[in-house]
């Protein structure tokens, strides 16, 4: 398999559970922590283009939750999505893995054990 990042911020539960998933499975990866590291506009729009925008933006985080309503509403289309994205990159679903030319977003262990074993 070829290098492997896993996308995510380290206290982020989900995220725990994918690097600990990776490691029982002798998975080697490399982490990229969004608060620490921040994500980029481009790679914003390439996971959209794999995904979907609404696939990699969070609506159930806390960050979305402290919006106002008129804030959410802001919120229509990609360019919008990224413009908050790179404004508080906790609202990224995490943890995101990229492996190869293929992307994971969340983490599901059905589609891990599916995708990456």
């Amino acid at each position: 398999m070829s290098k492997m990042i896993i996308y995510g911020i380290p206290n982020c539960d989900a995220t725990k559970k994918a690097m600990t998933w990776l490691n029982n499975n002798k998975i080697n990866f490399l982490f990229h922590d969004y608060k620490q590291q921040g994500i980029s506009k481009q790679k914003l729009e390439q996971w959209f283009a794999q995904a979907g925008w609404e696939t990699v933006f969070n609506r159930r985080s806390t960050t979305w939750r402290e919006l106002t309503a008129a804030e959410q509403n802001k919120i229509t289309n990609p360019a919008s999505a990224i413009e908050l994205m790179l404004k508080s990159n906790s609202i990224i679903k995490r943890p995101i893995v990229e492996y190869g030319s293929k992307m994971i977003v969340g983490f599901d262990e059905e589609q891990y054990n599916k995708q990456l074993k």
